[in-house]
C-alpha cells in the first residue's frame, strides 16, 4: 500500500521542541520532493518546509527559518521535521507530502496529519 504515516505530534510547552516523523511505505522517498504543511480548522493548508528529492535542497517558511529543520533517513524511508523554540502560534495539524512528476503524471501522497499543540 502506498502511503505516508505520520507520528510524533503532541503537547509541548512554549520554547520546547518536537520532532515529527513521516514514514513512507510502498515507494522510495529518495525520488520525491518532500513538503511539510500546516492547517487550522477552516483555513487553507500553509507551507512550512520542503526538500528536493534526496534532500539536496531545503526551504522554509520565513516564520520558521532557523527553528525548523527537515531531514531524510534513507534507511528508514522516513522524513523528519525537527521543530524547536515552539510558540503557541505553531499550534496546528501538520501534514507531510511527497510528490513527483513522471511521464504518467503526478504522484502525490499526504500523511494523515499530526496534531501539534504548544501550550503551558
Amino acid at each position: 500500500q502506498l502511503q505516508l504515516v505520520e507520528s510524533g505530534g503532541g503537547l509541548v510547552q512554549p520554547g520546547g521542541s518536537l520532532k515529527l516523523s513521516c514514514a513512507a511505505s510502498g515507494f522510495n522517498l529518495d525520488y520525491y520532493a518532500i513538503g511539510w504543511f500546516r492547517q487550522s480548522p477552516g483555513k487553507e493548508r500553509a507551507f512550512v518546509a520542503r526538500a528536493s528529492p534526496n534532500g539536496g535542497y531545503s526551504g522554509f517558511a520565513d516564520v520558521v527559518k532557523g527553528r525548523f529543520t527537515i531531514s531524510l533517513d534513507n534507511a528508514k524511508n522516513t522524513v523528519y521535521l525537527q521543530m524547536s523554540k515552539l510558540g503557541p502560534e505553531n499550534t496546528d495539524v501538520y501534514y507531510c507530502n511527497a510528490r513527483r512528476l513522471t511521464t504518467s503524471g503526478e504522484e502525490n501522497y499526504w500523511g494523515q496529519g499530526a496534531q501539534v499543540t504548544v501550550s503551558s
